[in-house]
């Protein structure tokens, strides 16, 4: 492949229901000595792995016999704590066959979105890296609500490359990789070996969701993709159901889809804003000052905001819209939302006058903001 993979150090492999299960009738514990033992033999040659596992569900579906997905949260929520027992003690069975420990991390959206929990987050996983242990990543079913849950695990093993700088991202599928359009369809779909994260065009070839075990499809690994390109991680997406497909890959074998980042790669602290999937608030901006923001790296003022919904307080992580809904960016405002709607489409020098005391200039500095 085009980038050097072989040179990458920390990866994030992410592995979805369809290549840790038997269809959904519980865990299949061939293919999960399969990756246990392809990632002991990349940690043995110096490489730094963590693994994001679906399963958890299917597992307790399976424990509890039922035989399809139940749509209460409550009922997701009671199969996960029942399958998370059966998917740790089976990669700890796995991993100990090749003398190494595993470590279950389970992350909510909550967990990323406060700065301190996500560096306590990040000090953990990195300090269990360190220790050669293998730290197997889920999102905690158990306590999540739509409000909260990271949606598929393809976003969360791209936040979680950005929360370890990692150097690769391998989104594991039962599929190829990318198609120009969908193979089963289009008998003249072509694969996609290489291109940049971030394309747009890679968006409109990705389709809708595929197993019906799983939450994800094609178009959340391609912006996962894009969202782990922040923090400089290329990403593969490869047939789980290729022979020896993490070994072929870390040695330079092309695989499934590459997608590279770009060289510039976004500052810790901007990661983290860029990484929020929710957010207090949002501002719209007018033409102008997404202009301001997109080519001329400046701060937000009031005078280009020119609306403000949702009730935040000073501090808080808002989204930037333009006014047709796209999103420009994200940000931490100086004022709450009381305050934002009281200065919004007026100019600095008369914040004193509105509000009756003086404040910052902008409603959001660049040095706290980040551009989508």
């Amino acid at each position: 492949m085009g980038t050097a993979l072989n040179r990458c150090k920390r990866i994030v492999v992410k592995v979805g229901s369809s290549l840790v299960t038997n269809q959904g009738a519980g865990l299949d514990l061939d293919a999960l000595g399969n990756w246990a033992r392809q990632i002991a033999a990349l940690n043995a040659g110096g490489h730094e792995v963590v693994l994001v596992s679906s399963g958890a569900i299917a597992e307790g579906m399976q424990r509890l016999g039922w035989r399809t997905r139940p749509a209460s949260i409550h009922d997701l929520q009671a199969a996960a704590a029942v399958g998370q027992m059966g998917l740790v003690q089976a990669y700890e069975s796995c991993f100990r066959q090749h003398n190494l420990h595993a470590a279950q991390v389970l992350l909510t959206h909550a967990d990323l979105t406060n700065r301190e929990r996500y560096l306590n987050a990040r000090s953990t996983l990195t300090t269990l890296l360190s220790l050669r242990v293998i730290p197997i990543i889920n999102e905690n079913d158990t306590v999540v609500t739509d409000e909260i849950k990271f949606g598929d695990n393809d976003t969360l093993g791209a936040l979680v490359a950005n929360l370890i700088e990692a150097d690769l991202l391998i989104i594991l599928t039962d599929q190829n990789g990318l198609y120009t359009a969908d193979p089963r369809k289009d008998q003249n779909a072509t694969l996609v070996s290489e291109a940049q994260a971030g394309d747009a065009q890679l968006e409109n070839m990705a389709g809708g969701a595929g197993s019906h075990l799983g939450r994800g499809g094609m178009i959340t690994k391609i912006l996962a993709a894009k969202r782990a390109a922040r923090s400089g991680a290329h990403t593969v997406i490869a047939s789980g159901h290729e022979r020896d497909v993490l070994l072929r890959l870390l040695q330079g074998e092309a695989i499934g889809t590459l997608l590279t980042a770009p060289t510039l790669t976004l500052a810790a602290r901007k990661q983290w804003l860029a990484g929020h999937l929710q957010v207090a608030g949002k501002l719209v901006l007018d033409s102008g000052a997404i202009k301001a923001l997109r080519t001329g790296g400046k701060s937000l003022l009031p005078i280009g905001v020119s609306s403000v919904f949702g009730e935040f307080e000073r501090g808080a992580v808002v989204a930037c819209v333009g006014e047709d809904g796209s999103d420009i960016a994200r940000g931490l405002t100086n004022y709450n939302a009381k305050e934002a709607r009281l200065i919004a489409r007026h100019a600095s020098r008369e914040i004193e006058a509105l509000l009756g005391y003086g404040g910052d200039e902008e409603i959001i500095h660049c040095n706290n903001l980040v551009l989508l």
